[in-house]
């Protein structure tokens, strides 16, 4: 017969976690719609790949200055509140990309931008934290995070339609691209704010036995973690341990960023195939993602072990972009980018189940705060880097092989991590 608390999960992976992943779609679609804008704005307002490299990258450099405040105000004021301020404040800058003019005004933009996502990932590792407990956590972050490749799959597709409608309206493709994607987060900030619950003890949908179950499972989960760790928000911000995570985040994030927002040119390249084409082409490597996080994540969850389902994935990652670096022709080339992608993205859920494992409620808030953070500058280093390379190569070669390099850095790291005595505990 199942528990209170297994049927409590149930529940909460089929009434919440999807909406969280749609949430996580739509962030990503605006992230990365850079990407697909630039197969027309570049050409039109004689983007170089360094200046595209540097405007899709500065976004993560708002984006980490913003991260802690952000999520301190999150744990303050309630995970409902703030993620709707976030989603409305984002789409509308988002949309605001049409206005794009010039470098200046490029840079600008996706520097608010950042500010105005900053903190959303982190407050949804954080609020999760408050609904599974421990050994379900990898899985159920590797669901929201689906998110991710998700957002290509059904994001790369749309992205050459919407570049199709170049002319309507007196608009270029690249605008109508950035007006379409950019209104969900605003109308889902509002659906949020009425449907987010703040707490199992808020869920209509629990029964009062599952409540009581499930937060007196997670609350003795955090006492004891606050007890054995006893770390408050300053400890946890100079902490060694959350300083190598980030080390390790940062080197995934110049992976995941560095082929997220160049593969619709890395594409256009390989195939020379038309910019609706493209779209579907680009999809490609992440609906495989999307099946080896969710898989990775159960494994971590049923194996209780986290280290190597970082580390292993890690290499995987890496050596599909160094494959990736030199086989040029399309069926080769996307077979290696597929490889890369289910390596890099595949970590994430087992990954974001270890801070929890020695931070607990403000240094918890604090920790996933500050890793993304150092995390998210991957997300400016990859793309910019990449751009970088190109500029002086021709090709996409060297920012390849760098990625790789970086991915190899980050599974040596993670298995340092294994001796923290802050992470020796199971779960």
């Amino acid at each position: 017969m199942a528990t209170p608390e297994f049927t409590a999960c149930a529940k909460i992976t089929r009434r919440l976690v999807p909406f969280l992943m749609l949430l996580y779609v739509v962030a990503w679609f605006d992230r990365i719609n850079v990407g697909f804008a630039a197969l027309q704005m570049n050409r039109d307002l004689g983007f170089s790949p360094a200046v595209f490299g540097f405007g899709a990258g500065v976004f993560f450099i708002g984006y980490a200055l913003f991260e802690v405040p952000s999520n301190l105000l999150l744990a303050r004021v309630g995970a409902r509140r703030w993620i709707a301020r976030i989603m409305v404040t984002w789409g509308l800058v988002s949309v605001a990309m049409l206005f794009v003019r010039d470098p200046m005004s490029f840079y600008v933009l996706r520097f608010v931008l950042g500010v105005a996502e900053a903190g959303f990932l982190p407050g949804v590792i954080y609020y999760l934290g408050h609904w599974f407990p421990r050994e379900q956590r990898a899985h159920a972050v590797s669901w929201f995070m689906v998110g991710i490749p998700l957002s290509t799959v059904l994001g790369a597709p749309l992205a050459g339609l919407l570049l199709q409608m170049n002319g309507l309206a007196g608009l270029k493709g690249w605008q109508w691209l950035y007006l379409v994607e950019g209104l969900p987060a605003v109308l889902l900030g509002f659906a949020v704010w009425w449907r987010l619950p703040e707490s199992p003890r808020d869920a209509r949908w629990l029964s009062d036995e599952e409540k009581h179950a499930l937060t007196t499972r997670i609350a003795a989960e955090h006492a004891a973690t606050q007890g054995r760790h006893g770390l408050g928000i300053g400890a946890a911000l100079t902490h060694p341990t959350v300083w190598l995570l980030g080390w390790v985040l940062f080197c995934c994030q110049c992976g995941s960023y560095g082929l997220n927002l160049w593969i619709p040119q890395i594409v256009k390249g390989l195939s020379g195939s038309s910019d609706l084409l493209v779209g579907f082409i680009s999809a490609l490597p992440y609906v495989a993602a999307a099946i080896g996080m969710v898989l990775i994540g159960r494994s971590s969850d049923r194996r209780n072990e986290r280290f190597w389902h970082v580390a292993l994935p890690s290499l995987v990652g890496a050596v599909g972009f160094a494959a990736s670096a030199y086989l040029l022709s399309p069926l080769p080339g996307m077979i290696a980018l597929t490889i890369a992608a289910v390596g890099d993205l595949g970590s994430r859920g087992p990954f974001w189940a270890l801070p929890p494992r020695f931070l607990a409620g403000g240094s918890l808030a604090a920790g996933i705060a500050l890793i993304n953070t150092l995390g998210s500058l991957g997300g400016f280093v990859g793309p910019y880097a990449v751009g970088l390379v190109k500029d002086v190569t021709g090709g996409f070669t060297g920012g390849l092989l760098f990625l790789s390099g970086l991915l190899v850095l980050s599974a040596i790291a993670t298995l340092q991590l294994r001796r923290h005595a802050a992470l020796a505990t199971k779960g």
